[in-house]
């Protein structure tokens, strides 16, 4: 159960009176602070047994019709409308299922779940059950990328290490990124898994005409690198942020440092970075800075390639900072 003396919406969420003008593509426009809300109680049954087994006890109900057997999950009917609404009864289900549809993946979420993206959102039929569970998706392999959760894909339900009684103390991995042991296991919490240490992938040996491509693709994003160290809008993008970066491409790797100071480039080699880029070309990321395309998008299309899930944030601040330079020009 939650508790505290916050509010439904944060202070930093609600917004000032008045206006302003704002220039976007050279034409002005004046944008107005408004409201639109309505507040109301519920309840998802978060006291029901079905959360209070995934909550305490690790386990995943569902109900079964005693007349046709037929097992739901989520346990959301006492009584079936195929059998003349007879009972139905809680019953344990495997905590291994399928997907029965490819699950999309949400890059850029509402500020409600903006904590948990990128994930996919897919329906499971796990061993034992007759209706499918949308649960959340997530790999253990790097960024969440289109063909990971392909119908028919076998998943494990996973459990937060923290329960608090709703739907979001579960998600699902592929079984074939778990061991033996971790499938069998019932109740397998998040804590359990590695996340650490995704198979990253190989970099080609470079040519002579690679490694000068890579030297002068280099060049050109510490040029850039320095223009976003001296645009205000830009440097707001990242204000609080710090990350240290190995980047890797064909002909050599480096650091991309965020910091207090801003952005900024060293040539060496990190041996604790918080995360790390790969791409064959370099010229994928120089693209992304210099807003000749945007980087999420190299990431999604599999050009770029990042070690953890949740550094997708940082990508999508590297964005935002080639977009508000971009922007900048144009004023």
């Amino acid at each position: 159960m939650k508790t505290g003396t916050g509010k439904v919406i944060p202070y930093e969420y609600i917004p000032d009176e008045g206006s302003e003008i704002e220039t976007v593509d050279g034409r002005q426009y004046l944008i107005a602070n408004d409201a639109m809300y309505t507040f109301f109680k519920r309840t998802k049954g978060e006291l029901s047994p079905f959360f209070l087994a995934l909550r305490d006890e690790k386990r995943l109900l569902g109900c079964k019709c005693v007349e046709c057997g037929l097992v739901r999950v989520p346990p959301f009917l006492t009584h079936c409308p195929d059998c003349n609404f007879a009972s139905t009864k809680l019953l344990e289900v495997e905590q291994v299922g399928i997907l029965n549809s490819t699950a999309p993946i949400t890059y850029f979420a509402t500020s409600l779940f903006q904590h948990m993206a990128p994930y996919g959102r897919g329906r499971v039929i796990f061993r034992g059950a007759d209706t499918a569970l949308s649960v959340n998706l997530y790999t253990t392999t790097g960024i969440l990328v289109p063909g990971i959760l392909n119908k028919g894909t076998e998943v494990k339900l996973i459990f937060r290490t923290n329960r608090i009684g709703e739907m979001t103390d579960v998600f699902c991995v592929p079984t074939s990124e778990l061991s033996r042991d971790q499938v069998e296991k019932r109740g397998l919490e998040e804590s359990e898994i590695d996340w650490e240490s995704p198979v990253e992938p190989n970099v080609l040996d470079a040519s002579a005409e690679d490694t000068s491509v890579y030297r002068e693709a280099l060049k050109e994003i510490k040029s850039i690198v320095e223009e976003m160290n001296r645009n205000d809008r830009a440097r707001k993008d990242i204000a609080g942020w710090r990350r240290d970066i190995a980047v890797k491409a064909r002909g050599g790797q480096f650091a991309l440092i965020i910091d207090e100071r801003g952005i900024r480039i060293e040539e060496k080699e990190l041996s604790a970075p918080d995360f790390i880029m790969v791409s064959q070309d370099l010229r994928v990321l120089l693209d992304g800075l210099a807003y000749r395309g945007a980087i999420t998008d190299s990431v999604i299309n599999k050009r770029l390639w990042i070690s953890k899930n949740p550094e997708f944030t940082t990508i999508f601040k590297l964005d935002r900072m080639a977009r508000s330079v971009a922007r900048s020009k144009k004023d």
